[in-house]
Order: C-alpha cells, then sequence, then structure tokens
C-alpha cells in the first residue's frame, strides 16, 4: 500500500535510503561521506510530496518528489530497503509518483539517476539528458527525463 510518510517516518526513510545505497556495493566510506545528502528531514516532509509504500506496518520503499515548476517536477529519491528489492516495489512507486505528476500537470520528470538505476529508469522510459560527474572522480550520474505526454 502507498500511502504519505509523515515527519515521524524521517529516521526510518534515511536508515532505507543508506541501506539501499550501500546494497549497491558502495563502501562504508562513500555511504558515510553521502549521510547528509541521504538524509530525509522534517522540512522535506512539510514542503515535499512524499510518499511511502508499505507491507504489513513495515516501510518497504519510499519516493520523494519535489515541483520545481510549473512544467517540471524532480524525483529526489527513489529508494527500497533492500529485503524487498526484485519484488516490484520500485516500479510501483515510480508508477505512483508519474500518476501523481499527472495529476498536477507536470510535463516532465527529472531525475538524477544513480548509475546503478540507469536501466530501471530506462525501462520505464525516462531518457538520458545529460550526465554530471559525481563526487567521485570518474564517476557520472545520468540525469534523465519522462515526458508526460497528457499534459503536454
Amino acid at each position: 500500500m502507498i500511502v504519505s510518510a509523515d515527519i515521524s517516518d524521517v529516521k526510518k526513510l534515511t536508515e532505507i535510503a543508506l541501506q539501499s545505497k550501500a546494497f549497491w556495493g558502495y563502501s562504508d566510506e562513500l555511504i558515510a561521506s553521502w549521510r547528509e545528502d541521504l538524509t530525509v528531514t522534517p522540512k522535506m516532509i512539510e514542503e515535499w510530496n512524499i510518499h511511502k509504500y508499505v507491507i504489513d506496518e513495515e516501510i518497504a520503499g519510499f519516493y520523494i518528489l519535489n515541483r520545481v515548476n510549473i512544467r517540471t517536477s524532480f524525483l529526489e529519491f527513489l529508494f527500497i530497503s533492500p529485503k524487498f528489492i526484485k519484488l516490484g516495489i520500485g516500479s510501483a512507486l515510480l508508477n505512483h509518483a508519474i500518476e501523481y505528476c499527472i495529476e498536477g500537470s507536470s510535463t516532465i520528470l527529472n531525475v538524477l539517476s544513480d548509475p546503478n538505476a540507469k536501466n530501471f529508469y530506462a525501462k520505464h522510459g525516462f531518457k538520458v539528458v545529460a550526465e554530471r560527474e559525481s563526487s567521485i572522480p570518474g564517476r557520472f550520474l545520468p540525469e534523465m527525463e519522462f515526458e508526460i505526454l497528457e499534459n503536454m
């Protein structure tokens, strides 16, 4: 079940973000360096659209959607708890975010993807529009967009 997150969820959402990132083989040192960037704050809950996927009262994953302007929404986070990866929860959350964008009249959904998630987003119709160098020299993050044709 997908429901809105609330302020009491911030610690658990942050844990999921860190654990999900670590699942892809990043070192403990890198994960620690990204802790601030992967922390979900009460301010995010207040200002952005955050939904969680709940199974038997356990948060299995979540996404954060930021409406950056009249035309574009930005998928800030989409993370799945490692024990729930490969069960379709990421697709369900992404489809929920897309539906939210359709209802809100966004025309573009943008994401700065981890390289490990590039194929996931491509499978869902996202196209690479740019690449940005990350904090790790020689590592590039694909910036991807999904056009919401219903709203164009």
